[in-house]
Order: structure tokens, then sequence, then C-alpha cells
């Protein structure tokens, strides 16, 4: 990407202060997969036994706990995202006997709201640590969720401290849905509170509108506005709208709406990615979550085109015998890639930071379910065929790769857990993904197997 514009960080992109940084199937599609595949049937129960299993990792460190993203061979040790726990949330709300999973989870996002380090504003981090973990540097880090002092053990030694506005966006979709299903009202007062503060921190009044990208660290203000973030917004105001009946969340969608309709190319029938300035939208890298969280948050016709431009031009089709390749020899796997710059990955760069060189057909599973649950909500002929192709791979995923890996240092339930990449892939935002199991695209696989849209209102 030299020579161009950098592009609007994403929500997975550090924030922090210094850095750059189910069971449930659709009526009649379960019998078709399992017939297809025999595990396909069981693979949401596996998938749901990995969140557990991630939940559950530090039981020696209080009852209060979020789920750890990834596995520990991703060397992120026991840090827990709270996009990844907004999606626990959600994913165990569409699976069977999941309710009280959701309602732990949620319960511990309102701890954080409620006891953060430095403010009492709503806020909640980019990420915390769950468990006791030793740092690269050699310095023990022996709390848990919540520390010794009743603090929030925000994650500071990543940098992850700052807070954007999609995290905070998917967190108040989290919390909402709990209000909606459990009826319990502090569920509703700390989703409120999210939306507060991105009214007061995210909205801008720049050209092309919308709201900002979140603060760093520091707790200052990020300059790019994201049209992940506004589609997130999309669905948290939508969903406060209904819940509250107060008209001023309406209005706040539309606002956010707004700005993302600005970003439709309609020529070639996708997303920008967003605005570096408020004033010019940036045309590359094109991600895949604008063309398909777009069609779930929106459901408009007009812009439907987005999921078939994510399908044939982000399409990756990973074997063992690609230069980079991690997949194992006699398998593949098939759905789609993080963004166009993925695609032109240098597969040759210098190894760096000890990270492998990135395969241009790696397989983003977590887009891919996104896919495979847009394609089933949008319902046009072949779509539900083209939704259940995603899905077998992503199952197929979740029981061949990734063995061996562990969270808390403790073995997973076998075959339990979808890896975020079937290789490792170069987003273009500055980041990367690899194969290491992953709450957030194990997530997304049970939200797409249960036909469960978490951005509709």
């Amino acid at each position: 990407m030299t020579g161009r514009p950098r592009p609007p960080l994403s929500r997975r992109t550090l924030i922090g202060t210094g850095l750059g940084v189910a069971v449930l199937a659709a009526a009649g599609t379960g019998t078709a997969r399992a017939a297809q595949n025999p595990s396909a049937a069981s693979a949401p129960r596996r998938a749901q036994a990995f969140l557990a299993a991630a939940m559950d990792a530090y039981p020696d460190h209080g009852t209060i706990r979020l789920t750890q993203s990834y596995t520990d061979q991703a060397g992120l040790f026991s840090t827990a995202f709270t996009y990844d726990n907004a999606l626990a949330i959600l994913a165990q709300l569409a699976c069977p006997a999941g309710e009280s999973r959701a309602v732990a989870l949620g319960d511990a996002l309102l701890y954080a709201q409620a006891h953060d380090p430095a403010y009492d504003d709503g806020r909640l981090r980019q990420a915390y640590n769950v468990g006791p973990y030793t740092f690269y540097d050699g310095s023990p880090q022996p709390d848990g969720f919540v520390k010794a002092d009743g603090t929030a053990n925000v994650g500071t030694q990543f940098g992850f401290t700052g807070t954007a506005v999609g995290d905070m966006a998917w967190a108040g979709i989290a919390l909402g849905a709990l209000a909606g299903r459990t009826g319990e009202r502090r569920f509703l007062t700390g989703a409120v509170r999210i939306g507060e503060w991105i009214e007061r921190v995210g909205r801008t009044d720049e050209p092309l509108g919308g709201y900002k990208f979140g603060v760093d660290g520091a707790n200052q203000r990020l300059p790019f506005t994201s049209t992940e973030h506004n589609t997130d917004l999309v669905g948290l105001f939508g969903r406060l709208a209904k819940l509250t009946g107060d008209k001023v969340w309406r209005e706040r969608r539309a606002r956010a709406g707004a700005f993302v309709e600005k970003m439709w190319e309609p020529s070639g029938g996708f997303f920008y990615t967003g605005s570096n300035d408020g004033v010019t939208i940036n045309k590359s890298p094109i991600p895949e979550d604008t063309q398909t969280w777009t069609h779930l948050a929106l459901a408009s016709p007009a812009h439907s085109r987005s999921l078939d431009w994510a399908a044939s031009e982000l399409a990756a089709l990973d074997t063992a015998d690609r230069p980079n390749s991690t997949v194992p020899s006699g398998q593949s796997y098939e759905g789609v890639t993080f963004s166009s710059a993925s695609l032109l990955a240098n597969e040759g760069a210098p190894i760096a930071d000890g990270q492998p060189r990135p395969d241009r057909n790696g397989v983003w599973f977590e887009g891919t379910a996104h896919l495979a649950l847009a394609l089933r909500h949008r319902g046009h002929p072949g779509d539900e065929k083209r939704a259940r192709r995603l899905l077998t791979s992503i199952e197929r995923a979740q029981g061949l790769l990734g063995t061996a890996q562990t969270i808390g240092g403790t073995a997973l339930p076998a075959r339990a857990g979808v890896v975020s990449a079937s290789s490792p892939l170069d987003t273009g935002f500055g980041f990367g993904y690899y194969p290491y199991r992953h709450t957030g695209a194990t997530a997304w696989y049970l939200l797409a197997a249960a036909g469960a849209n978490p951005l509709a209102a």
C-alpha cells in the first residue's frame, strides 16, 4: 500500500496509547447439511463447547469473567476483546441452554463499565485480561478479570486501552439483546450508557457526517470515520429505539445510516471502507464486512448487490499447494478473505515479528460466516445453497484445523472452536489473522448456523 493514505483503523487494530495503533438451524437446512457432512449436526454443539471452555478457563480467579478471545498459541495470553465477548453473548442467546452464560457475560461487561480504573462515563475498553500470565518482558500479571483493588483488568500490556465506537456498539447490541430476552433493566441501562457515550464522543458535523472512530488510550479522539462502525450503530441505535421508545435513537440511527449510504459505489455494487478525514472517501482497501453487515443492518434491496460483490471479488480457496498455506495436505477450504488488499498481499515479504508470510488465498472464517448469514437473510434464489457451502467449509475447518491448541493451558474439547483464518492472511489494515481458534469466528459461525441476525432491531 506504499504511496496510499493509511486506511481508517479497523476495530481490530490496536488503539492503545503509543500504538498505531447451534444447534439451531433454519428450518429445512440442518438435515440437508448433515447428509452432506455427517459431523455437521454436532458442529454447533462443539462450537458452543469452545465458547464455554474459553469462558471458564480461569476458575480460581472469580466468577465474574469474560471469554478469552484466542487460544494461548496466538500469544495474546488471556486477552478478552470486548467485541468478541459481545458476539459470544449473541451466539449464546441463539443456542439452546445458552442464556445463563450470556447473562453472566453481560454482567461482566456491566462490571467493566462500572469499575473502569480511570473513567465513569459508560465506556468499555478494547480488551481486558481475564487470567494470570507472565508477559514477554518477564513481568508477572497475577490478576484475573477483577483486580485486587476491584477495578476491571484493562489490557494495558498490549495497549488495548482505547475505546472504539464499533466495539462499544457491539457491546450495546449484546446488552440490548439481553434486555429484550430477560426483561432485566440493568442491561438496558448499560446499553443506553454506551449509546450516550457514542453520541457525546463520536458524533461529527464533518461533511460526510456520521460518527467518528472513538478514542485512543490517552483519550484522544481518532480522526477516522468507519463504514463498519456506522453500520454497527444502525444496529445499536435501532435496537435502543425499539427498547426505549425514545425517538432520539431513531434520529441517531438515521444519521449513522446516512453516512453508510454515502459510502455506496453504485457502479461496482459495493461499499467503501470510510474516510480518513470526514471529507474524502477512502477507496482502498475494500473490506468484506462493509458488504455483509450493511445488508444485515439496512436490509436494503437497493444495496444487496454488495453480497454478490463480496462473494465474487473476495473469494478465496485455500489449498495445501499454495506458497504460504498452512493447510494440511489433502485439505482445502473455500470462503472469503478480509479485503481487496488481502488478495494482493506480498507473499514473499520478509518475516517480521515472528509472524509467518501471508497467503493471498487464506480464508477468513469470521467473514465467511458473515457472508453465509447475510445470504440466508437475503434469500435470493441460490442464496441458501451458497450459504450451506460456506457453512460446510467452516464446519470442516472446526473439525480439522487448530488441533492441540489450549486456553489457559488447558486442552480444548475435541474439534471445538473455529480458527480465525485457514492460513496466515494480511488484512491490508496493518494486522493479520492466523490459524488460531477464535471466539469471534466461532460466535459468528453459530449465528450463521442459527440464522440469527444480530444487527436487526
